[in-house]
């Protein structure tokens, strides 16, 4: 029924009612004139009698017709109510107020792919949803729901029964939002990112053939990078003879990732007489943002992968990074051009300096030390006061320690942490050595402080480097910091004198981490050596500050009987007990096995401060940084090492285990 037409019928038994109460005075009237006029009062009260009986037979069928009328309503409206809810193509569900389903639509039902649904709880069918997040009051709860694949916006009502809040219900409806949620993803799929591409050691390479090969390598490395790219629908950009700007978006990037960015290894098989492989780093950044992140997060990543080494492709998602490659050992730059410029760049800052403090890393060790002590002499050098922040020395440079103690000049050398932050000024400079991430040096809070911040560190860059510093010298090829060190203050000034301690520290670190100069070693880092020699270094001495006691040959001894093989070229042994120098000992069990015939990889766990650590250690292919980066470590190609908290001994192995497989999937 219509409302005009409703309103109608109301409006007349209205005036029905209002004139029965005429027809009642009429009749009293008619009453009271009997007494006057008895036929006249008869007369007059009947016909007012009549015509009210007329009235209440006319209201009765009003009445009648209304109640028709609002039955037919009532019908429409029931009608309605089924159309909408309960054969609805939304699904409806009504739960009471602990969860469980009271009434559920045929399309609720289709949803969930069953015909019985009372009694059930919700969180049967969806398991992730809190009844604790539905409304309290008058207000809508939504969030989205995943089902059979199918996407759905969940949106919640509170229905009350009274007033007292005491009694109510839930009404959740569930839109479906599948189409627009693969509209969204399609676009995001064809959003335009970039990337870098960079040819390793281009000049290098160029020069390890025969003048009249070049330009054929540079057209094959050309057309391979190009054809690469464009069969997995990237768009490809030259921009200089050995650097190149890609565009792709994010179904061209799963393709490359599904091939592990195989283009590595085809161009390090490229073979027209070059010595050298040919190696490229590729940086992506996949931002769907914009543009403009997209290529900042790409030069994040291409800077990265430079600094890792090259021969590796990274993905840069946020603070995410993703690895491909790096299984190439770091080429050797013959050129010193880098060095020199960083070295007059070093000296400007000493210059500009009110003074100089040196900060390593955490657990101290002989590069470290003897780094330190190369900067020492060259803030020396340029007149500059210069402390070396150690709050405590290590068992690795114990014997070293002592002798610069014993020197008078070195009495205020060293200082602590709390005294650095007493010296600190704006005009000081802070220079890092052997260490640029952050959380592992010895005083992190006094990076933020300081104004002027250098690092120098032969490590593989890490993803949480120090940023904002005013000098950076970051080379993985360099053998050690104590080389990188000793190559500045050669180009530092035209006279440097060392005192002997200080050639001794330096020698020291280079014959650490050289493992006596059979990793790593190249041409620079004999030279730099021999530099060192002439400036007084003694090898004897030198020698003598690696001298173990009995007590730990014992222990190493113990180690390698019961170290373990696996898959015939790795082995994994124990240093049981935690001792004062457990991590040098486990470094030093880690060496001694790779001596063992056939043994390519090997890994130590060992006790250390907070937790276990492990040291690893490589003479093949094997990326060992890769492998400990895993376990959210670091290090070099062949040197690396991780720690690990909360965990025992076997928790430690099936971890180690676990990232070995990994490792080797990457690369097939």
């Amino acid at each position: 029924m219509s409302t005009k037409r409703k309103n109608s019928l109301g409006y007349m038994a209205y005036i029905l009612r209002f004139t029965q109460i005429g027809f009642i005075i009429g009749i009293l009237q008619g009453i009271i004139s009997i007494y006057f006029n008895t036929f006249i009062g008869i007369f007059t009260a009947l016909v007012f009698v009549g015509m009210l009986a007329y009235s209440f037979i006319l209201e009765n069928r009003l009445m009648l017709k209304m109640q028709k009328e609002i039955t037919n309503q009532v019908d429409v409206l029931s009608k309605i109510k089924k159309d909408m809810f309960v054969d609805s193509p939304i699904p409806v569900v009504v739960l009471d107020k602990i969860g469980a389903i009271c009434w559920g639509n045929h399309s609720f039902k289709e949803m969930i792919g069953e015909e019985e649904v009372a009694d059930k709880h919700i969180r049967s069918i969806f398991s992730d949803l809190q009844i604790e997040n539905f409304p309290k009051q008058d207000e809508i709860y939504e969030r989205e729901v995943i089902k059979d694949s199918k996407h759905y916006q969940l949106i919640c009502n509170k229905i009350l029964w009274d007033a007292n809040n005491t009694g109510y219900q839930y009404v959740i409806y569930f839109m479906d939002t599948t189409d627009h949620k693969l509209l969204e993803e399609e676009v995001q799929k064809q959003r335009c990112m970039i990337g870098y591409i960079y040819v390793d050691n281009y000049e290098e390479i160029m020069q390890s053939i025969e003048e009249v090969r070049r330009p054929m390598l540079g057209a094959i490395i050309d057309r391979k990078i190009n054809v690469w790219f464009k069969n997995n629908d990237v768009a490809v950009c030259k921009f200089d003879r050995d650097r190149y700007m890609i565009f792709f978006t994010q179904d061209s990037l799963e393709k490359m990732q599904s091939r592990k960015f195989d283009i590595l290894d085809e161009l390090r098989h490229i073979q027209v007489g070059n010595d050298l492989p040919v190696t490229v780093s590729i940086g992506i950044g996949r931002n769907f943002n914009s543009l403009t992140e997209s290529k900042d997060d790409a030069r994040a990543a291409f800077d990265l992968a430079i600094g890792r080494g090259g021969d590796q492709a990274i993905i840069k998602r946020s603070d995410k990074y993703t690895f491909y490659g790096g299984k190439t050992k770091e080429v050797e730059k013959s050129t010193r051009v880098k060095v020199r410029i960083k070295a007059y760049a070093f000296k400007e800052l000493l210059h500009d300096a009110d003074k100089v403090l040196i900060m390593g890393h955490k657990n101290i060790d002989m590069d470290c030390l003897g780094a330190a002590m190369g900067v020492y002499r060259a803030a020396t050098l340029m007149g500059k006061k210069a402390h070396i922040i150690l709050n405590e020395s290590t068992f690795a440079v114990q014997e070293l320690y002592n002798r610069i103690m014993e020197q008078s000049e070195y009495q205020d050398l060293f200082i602590t942490s709390d005294k650095a932050d007493q010296e600190l000024t704006k005009q000081t400079l802070l220079v890092m050595v052997d260490v640029h991430r952050k959380s592992y040096v010895e005083h992190p809070e006094l990076i933020d402080k300081a104004e002027n911040v250098v690092v120098f560190d032969h490590h593989r860059l890490s993803t949480d480097y120090i940023e904002d510093a005013v000098l950076t010298y970051i080379e993985p090829f360099i053998s050690s910091t104590c080389e990188m060190i000793s190559e500045i203050l050669i180009y530092l000034t035209d006279k440097v004198k060392l005192t002997q301690i200080e050639a001794d520290a330096l020698l020291a670190g280079i014959t650490v981490d050289t493992k006596n100069f059979a990793f790593k070693a190249g041409v620079r880092t004999f030279e730099a050596a021999a530099f060192l020699r002439r400036a007084g270094a003694d090898s004897t001495r030198v020698r003598m500050l690696f001298q173990n006691d009995m007590e730990t040959y014992k222990i190493k001894a113990a180690s390698i009987k019961e170290a373990e093989i696996w898959e015939e070229d790795t082995a994994v042994a124990v240093v049981l007990g935690k001792h004062e120098h457990s991590n040098i000992i486990a470094a030093q069990v880690a060496d001694e096995l790779l001596t063992i015939k056939g043994i390519q990889t090997t890994f130590v766990i060992t006790e250390g401060g907070e937790g276990l650590m492990i040291s690893a250690r490589a003479l093949g292919d094997t990326n060992v940084q890769r492998i400990m980066e895993m376990l959210g470590g670091g290090g070099h190609k062949n040197i690396a090492g991780a720690q690990l908290k909360d965990c025992t001994i076997e928790d430690v192995k099936i971890k180690l285990k676990e990232a070995i497989q990994d490792y080797k999937q990457e690369g097939e």
